[in-house]
């Protein structure tokens, strides 16, 4: 019974063949392509409006310097926002519950906002490592205390959407088990529950936003540390 509530966190497959790929490129596709016209549709300017809200929130915090990344760091917010909402969907399979998928993504762009200030400004970069007027005798201590903080930040990126997410799915999948077990025996316990899984899926709903926009705000802020 146990093994059967971590089966929606299993990567699909289809003769073999893993569909996770296909779970990633499938939000996507679900996204209203650019017209020529003057007056676009409804969903096309709620989409504008959502992605310049979002590009807005995101370089709000940088310097003039990182704002090249705004098409990095808007995809990635657009990417994470689909692929958490349409897996509180029924039958369907959320690649953010998977550590390697969120590692794949926390890693390179980490290592890409290390690398940017390492190349433009290493001075300062380096400085990070050993905060100002540190006693002698610390310096290796605090060297060695802010590397490990500095290695482990992407594994901290992956850690929290990942756990996030699962837990958030296994308390639902508890709940609806139990409301579906007690609708026979308690009806009125079984109700109780069904409001319980109500609140707890909208609030699930707003924990599927919030550490997508989380995710890249930290992203954004180690690469305002590095220009």
């Amino acid at each position: 019974m146990n093994l059967s509530f971590f089966d929606q966190f299993t990567s699909p497959s289809l003769l073999g063949i893993p569909l996770i790929l296909l779970s990633v490129m499938f939000p996507a596709l679900l996204l209203p392509t650019q017209n020529n016209r003057w007056i676009t549709d409804r969903l096309s300017t709620l989409q504008s409006w959502s992605i310049n809200l979002i590009t807005k929130q995101l370089m709000i915090s940088l310097y003039k310097g990182g704002h090249m990344w705004f098409l990095i760091l808007t995809s990635l917010m657009t990417l994470l926002l689909m692929i958490n909402l349409l897996g509180l969907l029924e039958y369907t399979f959320t690649p953010t519950t998977q550590l390697s998928m969120n590692l794949a993504l926390a890693v390179p762009l980490w290592l890409a906002t290390l690398l940017t200030g390492l190349r433009n400004q290493p001075s300062i970069s380096l400085g990070h490592l050993l905060p100002e007027g540190t006693p002698t005798p610390l310096i290796p201590a605090l060297i060695l205390i802010e590397t490990t903080s500095l290695l482990i930040r992407p594994l901290a990126l992956g850690v929290r959407l990942t756990a996030n997410l699962t837990a958030g799915h296994l308390l639902i999948q508890l709940i609806s088990t139990a409301t579906a077990s007690l609708i026979s025996t308690m009806p009125m316990i079984s109700l109780l529950t069904l409001l319980v899984l109500f609140l707890l899926t909208i609030l699930e709903v707003a924990v599927a936003m919030i550490q997508a926009y989380v995710f890249v705000l930290l992203l954004s802020l180690y690469l305002q540390e590095n220009i």
